[in-house]
């Protein structure tokens, strides 16, 4: 019997990687971050300090405010998820 040509097997062609372009925080996440995380804080101590006398931030809100300072600081440590 005739002994058939062996045939050659196409070069198999990576595909050249292409590297990620390396990703940052973005410039604002962590001002935005400390920055609602103390104004919470501030929120927070300012109500409790003036309470009594001064009714500030607003006085209106009552126990309101401490919710609105509550809010801001898990605003802040929400944004810290996306922290790299």
């Amino acid at each position: 019997m005739p002994e058939s040509k062996s045939r050659k097997k196409p070069a198999k062609v990576k595909a050249p990687q292409v590297k990620k372009p390396e990703t940052g925080n973005p410039r604002w996440l962590v001002p935005t971050m400390l920055t609602l995380m103390l104004l919470g804080l501030a929120w927070i101590v300012i109500f409790y300090l003036t309470s009594s006398g001064l009714g500030l931030p607003i006085p209106a809100l009552h126990n309101w405010n401490l919710v609105i300072g509550f809010v801001l600081i898990i605003a802040g440590f929400a944004l810290t998820t996306r922290w790299k």
